[in-house]
């Protein structure tokens, strides 16, 4: 049996989008309503909703919202349609990197462009494509949980960078879905947790969850997984991703590099735990992939407090990219692809 996660971390119920407040977790854990596009579109890129197929559940949404606020607003349906393919656009912009974000609000484009509904009947098909995008997710997620636990060693322990888990998907997780679906068939399994500064997805959100799951969870800092590697404590490292180019390079949150490079030297392997829909098959490579530079104060402070000298430079990128050569496999809803890249990612969009 699958074992599932009690997290839902984005649901659309009554015409709005229900969806946790991921900036106050651990400290609360509140739902809100985001009721417009824009409130959608700021909820993006405040990551109040992040993880790049959580995301992507939401542009979906965001664009039902904006085709909810256009109903009275345009009477000819060729002046609505054009006006909601450009709100569309505008909301895949709220976040650069993560590719689900574009590839669902693309999915919603192609219903507007294929319809031949009414304005009321535009908004149904819509919605229905913006639930089916995250139950689909849900079933994807499980797939790559149980593809995933087939290279997990008995009773290993699992180091994991940011959070890639319920909190990110539509509810049971990438890297954590490898976790969940291992841990189900064997218990004695462990989670190593880097911090992830600057925004602790890792201390805040993965050891949330985690213990809300029962799963045991160790949290470490960023600079510490090489010292557990020479110890030979680690036995495998799953990571999550926000876009993987058409050889295997593979964007995720700052600090995975780092990992990578480590694990490469430790002789432990790496695995990227994704779906289809994180890869973009447009690009050649990581070089390819743009980088959202984030706000300064987020290295500066911590809980509202400044921890440095004012005046300082500080540079914030939000992700790093992983050279394929570093990549043991790529765990997907169809399989895990393995090197050569090029060949098993084309070979994945074919079957």
């Amino acid at each position: 049996m699958v074992f599932d996660s009690k997290i839902r971390p984005i649901t659309w119920e009554n015409g709005m989008s229900k969806m946790l407040d991921q900036t106050i977790i651990p400290y609360e854990y509140k739902y809100v309503n985001i009721t417009t596009g824009q409130d959608m579109f700021d909820a993006i890129k405040n990551m109040i909703v992040r993880g790049a197929p959580a995301i992507g559940i939401a542009g979906a949404q965001g664009v039902v919202l904006y085709a909810q606020e256009g109903r009275g607003i345009y009477n000819n349906i060729d002046e609505y349609k054009k006006w909601l393919l450009e709100k569309a656009d505008y909301m895949s912009t709220s976040r650069p990197t993560a590719v689900n974000l574009m590839w669902a609000c693309n999915e919603q484009k192609e219903v507007i462009k294929n319809s031949t509904s009414d304005v009321e009947g535009l908004i149904r098909e819509l919605t229905d494509k913006a639930i089916e995008i995250e139950k689909d997710d849900i079933e994807r997620c499980i797939k790559i949980g149980e593809y995933g636990a087939e290279v997990v060693p008995q009773g290993a322990t699992i180091l994991t960078h940011c959070n890639a888990g319920a909190l990110a998907t539509g509810g049971y997780g990438t890297a954590l879905g490898v976790v969940r679906s291992a841990y189900a068939k064997d218990n004695t399994i462990q989670v190593f947790a880097d911090e992830t500064r600057p925004r602790q997805q890792g201390a805040r959100l993965t050891t949330f969850e985690l213990a809300m799951d029962g799963i045991p969870v160790t949290l470490i800092t960023d600079g510490m997984c090489s010292y557990f590697m020479s110890k030979g404590m680690i036995d495998m490292v799953v990571v999550g991703a926000d876009r993987i180019a058409a050889n295997g390079d593979t964007a995720n949150k700052i600090g995975t590099y780092t990992v990578a490079i480590a694990a490469k030297y430790h002789n432990v392997p790496f695995y990227i735990a994704a779906p289809l829909s994180t890869i973009d098959t447009s690009i050649k490579t990581g070089k390819e992939i743009p980088i959202e530079e984030r706000s300064h104060e987020e290295v500066t402070h911590i809980n509202g407090k400044r921890i440095c000298a004012e005046g300082i430079n500080i540079i914030n990128p939000g992700f790093d990219v992983t050279p394929h050569e570093l990549i043991a496999g790529i765990i997907t809803e169809k399989g895990i692809l393995r090197p050569d890249y090029h060949k098993s990612i084309a070979e994945a969009f074919k079957s």
